[in-house]
């Protein structure tokens, strides 16, 4: 992006862009719990547009491994710095979260930890392996970071079996510098195809639009997609969290949307969800089947 753009004037958001409040018994009381107990859900701390549909279905998000990455990518609202020691006892937490919501889907997500040896894979699988015990009918979705490739860490996670293990691509190719600064686009394809050719039956990944990529662009990287054997794709309007943050190039309409929705399942995708208010789990529990 040019400085010209990332100066762009704010702009308003349009009609289709308006969220109901949450509402229905099934979150009045899934919001009384987590008020009550304390629990942390990324549902809440990042006040997600679809809260109120995903609790109603017995689905929920949790994050591990603290509040604070070590990667500082242009999109995040998620806090840059040095991270705190890791909680080992955060696996029980968060089972305990999930057997006290009833949860039946439970989407697990982590900042990035560059700065421990193992990027934080051993909590992965030690907190998979906690959730199951405590709770065995309830099933997972992994949105794992990249752990900079290394397939030993990968494996970790292989090795206890979620339903999906989900890596974000987050944009296209040409836009990944800025918006993923310290990612790369051809390690985050590389990591969803090592998983999907090591074993892993549901893959899944998601994109954001706004940010300046070009309508060929996006349809390109549905065909990397495809050719690195992705299940599941999720595409949204990307949001700017704080004026700091990379100022939103324009807001994508449902018609174009719904397109790439179309070409995506054309291509062989099994599922797609493409709107401008999903957001990775969205629907996750539709994705494990």
């Amino acid at each position: 992006m040019s400085t010209e753009s990332i100066t762009t004037k704010r702009q308003p958001k349009p009609k289709w862009l308006r969220v109901k409040l949450p509402t229905g018994k099934k979150y009045t009381e899934l919001r009384g719990l987590v008020d009550k107990y304390k629990l942390n859900t990324i549902c809440t701390s990042g006040s997600c547009p679809n809260m109120g549909e995903c609790w109603g279905e017995g689905t929920a998000t949790f994050m591990i491994l603290g509040n604070i990455c070590t990667r500082s990518c242009g999109f995040c609202g998620v806090k840059t710095g040095r991270p705190e020691s890791v909680d080992w006892d955060e696996p029980e937490k968060v089972a305990r979260s999930i057997k006290i919501m009833n949860i039946k889907h439970a989407v697990l997500t982590s900042v990035d930890r560059d700065d421990l040896k193992d990027m934080g894979s051993i909590m992965w699988a030690e907190t998979v392996k906690a959730v199951r015990r405590m709770n065995p009918e309830t099933t997972m979705e992994t949105l794992i970071p990249d752990f900079q490739g290394i397939e030993q860490h990968l494996d970790r996670i292989l090795e206890v079996s979620p339903e999906v293990i989900s890596h974000n691509m987050e944009t296209v190719r040409r836009l990944t510098r800025e918006v993923r600064i310290q990612a790369k686009y051809d390690r985050s394809l590389s990591v969803l195809k090592y998983l999907k050719d090591n074993g892993q039956r549901r893959t899944k990944t998601g994109i954001m639009l706004g940010l300046g990529e070009e309508r060929e662009e996006v349809i390109e990287t549905l065909y990397e997609l495809k050719e690195a054997k992705v299940d599941v794709v999720t595409i949204g309007q990307y949001l700017q969290p704080s004026k700091k943050h990379l100022p939103v190039q324009r807001f994508v309409t449902p018609d174009q949307f719904q397109e790439y929705k179309e070409i995506g399942l054309d291509l062989g995708f099994r599922h797609v969800e493409s709107s401008a208010l999903v957001r990775s789990s969205y629907k996750a529990q539709k994705h494990i089947n």
